[in-house]
């Protein structure tokens, strides 16, 4: 089970350092997932969960797998 703090899960985090990491903006990645930023926002910080539709977007987009992104693995 991939560590949690309260009840929001960490690897909401991880999609947070991704998006950093690659220096891309919220309103990016939306694009590319065809949602709205404020949508994209949500997942990002827990308020709505994520579709597995848009977990594999979001792993093809950053060229990581699903058990990175959930934090199941920390290799790439």
């Amino acid at each position: 089970m991939p560590a949690s703090k309260g009840d929001v899960p960490m690897y909401l985090r991880r999609l947070r350092d991704l998006r950093e990491d690659h220096d891309y903006k919220q309103e990016y990645v939306a694009s590319i997932l065809k949602i709205t930023r404020q949508q994209y926002q949500l997942y990002e910080s827990g308020k709505r969960s994520l579709p597995i539709d848009k977990l594999i977007d979001i792993c093809n987009l950053y060229s990581v797998s699903a058990d990175y992104v959930l934090e199941l693995k920390n290799e790439l």
